[in-house]
């Protein structure tokens, strides 16, 4: 009678020892995968550079900048503002002469068909690159259609994205209605 028990029990405590050790051998890998694909990301939005490394900010300064990494032509500086449905952040490249090299969004809830489309929408969003913290819906910047607040977000997080680099004043850059 304790044979028929002794064989189950010894499996489960030998898959348990192997899931633990497995577990165990590859607890890095998935932290390390996601540095991988922010270098990756990095270098392309700050064409130049390969290597980042974080950098103290101080927020209160400009509540926008979320994190800020040096490479070694300018900055890639992960910005928010908050657009039609909530946080709009992206990842903007700049360069130490304070033009924007490269964006893109990270995360935003906007609507989808409208304030989202600047997830992928290219034009939009190219409209952005080689400007120098000066973009404004309505002048150099073509809002996505039935998406202003979106756009106006996504305008005042690259601004604020490069007057990190610039020391210039975002603060009445507003995404409010009607701003």
């Amino acid at each position: 009678m304790k044979n028929k028990y002794v064989t189950p029990i010894l499996a489960i405590v030998i898959v348990a020892v192997v899931l633990f050790g497995g577990k165990a051998a590859l607890s890095g890998t998935a932290e390390k995968n996601v540095e991988i694909a922010r270098n990756k990301m990095m270098t392309a939005l700050l064409p130049g550079s390969t290597t980042f490394a974080p950098e103290e900010f101080d927020a209160a300064t400009n509540s926008a900048i979320k994190s800020v990494y040096k490479g070694e032509n300018g900055y890639v500086i992960e910005s928010t503002a908050y657009g039609y449905n909530g946080d709009i952040t992206l990842m903007v490249g700049v360069s130490n002469e304070g033009q924007v090299t490269g964006l893109v969004v990270e995360n935003m809830q906007e609507t989808r068909g409208l304030g989202a489309d600047a997830l992928t929408d290219v034009p939009f969003l190219a409209q952005f690159l080689l400007t120098g913290g000066d973009a404004e819906v309505g002048s150099n910047v073509d809002a996505l259609t039935g998406a202003t607040v979106s756009s106006k977000a996504v305008t005042k997080a690259v601004n604020s994205a490069v007057a990190y680099v610039t020391g210039a004043d975002t603060s009445s850059s507003a995404t409010e209605w009607g701003g």
